[in-house]
């Protein structure tokens, strides 16, 4: 088996359904189109497990993967989709306090939102215990290796994330996914430390442009420069159903003559094997 990688949550930072919305996709039978916000799970061949994100919805998602465990949270930035169920670490921190990894900002952001957690309060209620890190080079656990990628999320400064494990196979080399959510540009740089990944996971809003994310166009451009091996959005908006979205990848990749790349749109509980 080899590093495995679940899509917690595929959606924008409304979620699907979106309170108060009656449009068709949020009414949608199709599972695939109930998209709690954007978060993944990643466990290694040693027992490593770590989640990228903790958003609102995080002790739902745990309970429903089977998190019993966490050796680290890696996050990519600090709005409140991405990080407002920090607290929910409690359980998983009782034993060890849990490294919680993000660049320098996320990380003053997350000590002041959750002010709480680092002050001498009564007892009774308990706290997450977690040690807030920030970092700029490579993170090792076990077996695995993560290492930051600075990209644009409109004017911000955010993360994704490299997930690397050595193969198996003494031929086989390293084997590599790459998560970028939220993500607007990705600087020259960062493409380096990207490469040829055998999985990328990318945010895509929606069809129409926006200032902060890409649209479905500009992640797939991206992701065939990129050269990836499989392409799966992510950070799903309401505009189009899960179905629809199928088939504009599928014209995408005709329509620019595109082959030996797998690209699709993500959906809740999704498994990947590396």
């Amino acid at each position: 088996m080899g590093v495995k990688l679940t899509i917690l949550g595929s959606g924008t930072s409304d979620g699907i359904p979106v309170v108060g919305c009656d449009c068709p996709v949020c009414r949608s039978k199709d599972t695939r189109d109930k998209r709690m916000r954007t978060s993944l799970s990643v466990e290694g061949n040693r027992g490593e497990r770590a989640v990228i994100d903790t958003g609102p919805e995080f002790r739902l998602q745990a309970i429903r993967a089977g998190i019993k465990k966490l050796d680290g949270v890696f996050l990519t930035h600090a709005h409140a989709d991405h990080v407002h169920g920090l607290d929910d670490v409690r359980p998983l921190s009782r034993t060890m306090p849990l490294p919680v990894y993000g660049n320098s900002k996320t990380i003053d952001e997350i000590r002041e939102r959750f002010s709480y957690i680092f002050k001498e309060t009564q007892r009774g209620g308990g706290k997450p215990r977690i040690i807030p890190t920030p970092v700029s080079e490579p993170v090792v656990l076990g077996g695995l290796t993560f290492t930051p990628i600075p990209v644009k999320h409109g004017i911000l400064d955010i993360l994704g994330w490299k997930i690397e494990e050595e193969a198996h196979l003494p031929c086989a080399g390293t084997i590599s996914a790459v998560y970028l959510t939220d993500t607007s540009e990705i600087p020259a740089a960062s493409r380096k430390i990207i490469g040829k990944p055998a999985i990328l996971i990318i945010g895509a809003l929606r069809t129409r442009p926006h200032e902060t994310h890409f649209s479905f166009e500009q992640a797939l451009t991206a992701a065939a420069e990129i050269g990836a091996e499989r392409v799966c959005l992510t950070h799903i908006c309401h505009d189009y159903p899960h179905e629809e979205i199928i088939e504009f990848c599928r014209n995408f990749m005709k329509e620019r003559s595109l082959k030996g790349i797998s690209t699709e749109p993500s959906y809740d509980g999704l498994e990947i094997t590396l």
